[in-house]
């Protein structure tokens, strides 16, 4: 069974299968080989459960590898990227905070929720058993507790590091290395000639090797998540979906709240817009288009000209606001990192303290902006947050079972909000007339 999942694996790549199709195959095999095998199952001496454990465990141990370099050369190269472009004036100053205070809404809303509903348990009890968690909660609980997150003094402490080597060498100190990284970008854009431009180039060249390095390992996701569900299959069975399907609900709630009365609500109250809902109308195209395609760099183009033929917001805002949020505003990303990993530690019966959860928040708030580029970039994430925290990321592989439909509705959340930063840039930068009309009597070319 396992050899056949292997090779049809194989094929897909070979077919040039694309890779989120790869890996919904790879669920369904791993459903079926998991609970054909069971725990004891073998063949020629061989546990088919200790094959699973392998695959899984490589798959993970690569995405850590990723972790330090490519977060540290993703924020490096784009911060130092805005400001050597001179876009830290008034309307750069202006996209960013819209930016970052709708990205912090967005975690904040799934933190309320995660909180509320707890999706990480099951009948009063955490959910690890049914979702086959096979970490220590002593050890993971030593780990989070060792972190010393119990006040958020502590965690701004933390953010400047001692040594930024020992912090890059420590996956669990990664806002000390986030915080460096904005550092070092932020002035590399300040230096004089010619070192702006050899640290410039040296970094993108970084960024640029991380990502094909990125690129490999996740042509190995579909074989990596075989191996994570399969093995839960094969000591859980079916009982595992349950606490996935209430994690799913949590994030498509937050993911709706965000979207039809956050961001309307900034509209109204920030931008003055009379009929913020006309700029669902406005948006529908570049929306439908995001969603299919799960990418904002790709529905970017069509983004730009919704929000200009649609929704009235001139080129010049549009040219600026548009392709910057592409990159780094992620609200819909922020919200999911922060409930899966508030859903992992419900799961594991971990009592995260505010210090802790705000750290969460932080880090939910940065590595959306961080690894935004990057193929997978909620899996990516999602690694470095639990890491940060201390939580094992066995898991991972069990949430990409809800992940693709998630990936979907995030992305048009992602570009719904870029384009309500640039009628709200526009509006603050006295532009007139935008959204007057209806969006529906206004056609693109």
């Amino acid at each position: 069974m396992l050899r056949g999942g292997a090779g049809i694996l194989s094929g897909m790549k070979r077919r040039g299968l694309a890779l989120h199709w790869q890996i919904l195959i790879a669920l369904a095999l791993a459903v079926i080989a998991g609970r054909l095998s069971g725990t004891s199952g073998a063949t020629l001496g061989v546990r088919w459960y200790a094959v699973y454990d392998f695959l899984g465990t490589l798959f993970l141990n690569g995405l850590k590898m990723l972790i330090v370099p490519l977060i540290a050369s993703s924020i490096i190269v784009g911060v130092s990227g805005i400001g050597g472009e001179g876009g830290l004036g008034r309307l750069g100053l202006r996209t960013l905070v819209y930016y970052i205070v709708t990205s912090l809404l967005a975690v904040l809303t799934g933190l309320g929720l995660v909180n509320l509903v707890r999706p990480g348990i099951i009948g009063g009890q955490p959910a690890r058993n049914v979702i086959g968690l096979t970490g220590s909660v002593q050890a993971v609980a030593a780990h989070v507790h060792g972190r010393g997150m119990a006040d958020v003094v502590g965690i701004f402490l933390r953010m400047v590091p001692t040594n930024v080597v020992k912090a890059a060498s420590d996956n669990r100190a990664m806002l000390a290395a986030i915080f460096f990284s904005l550092l070092f970008g932020s002035f590399m854009a300040t230096i004089a000639e010619p070192g702006r431009s050899t640290l410039q180039a040296f970094w993108q060249g970084v960024l640029d090797v991380m990502m094909r390095i990125t690129d490999l390992v996740m042509r190995f996701a579909p074989i990596g998540v075989f191996g994570l569900v399969a093995k839960v299959m094969a000591s859980t069975g079916f009982g595992a979906f349950v606490p996935l399907a209430s994690f799913f609900a949590v994030v498509l709630a937050g993911l709706t709240i965000h979207m039809f009365v956050t961001l309307p609500a900034i509209l109204w109250a920030v931008a003055r817009i009379k009929h913020p809902w006309r700029q669902h109308r406005a948006m529908a195209p570049a929306l439908l288009m995001a969603f299919s395609t799960s990418s904002s760099s790709a529905t970017l183009p069509v983004t730009m000209e919704c929000t200009e033929k649609r929704a009235g917001v001139s080129p010049r805002v549009t040219s600026f606001v548009l392709p910057l949020g592409a990159t780094v505003n992620m609200d819909g990303t922020a919200l999911y990192e922060c409930v899966a990993a508030m859903f992992l530690a419900q799961a594991y019966g971990l009592h995260m303290s505010f210090g802790t959860q705000f750290s969460v928040v932080l880090m939910a708030l940065l590595t959306s902006i961080g690894v935004a580029g990057v193929p997978s970039a909620s899996l990516v994430a999602i690694a470095i947050i639990l890491s940060a925290v201390g939580l094992p990321l066995e898991a991972i592989g069990l949430i990409l079972v809800v992940d693709r439909l998630l990936d979907m509705a995030r992305t048009a959340v992602n570009v719904f909000s870029d384009s309500c930063g640039a009628v709200t840039v526009a509006r603050l930068e006295g532009e007139q007339g935008i959204l007057e009309e209806d969006p529906r009597t206004r056609e693109l070319s």
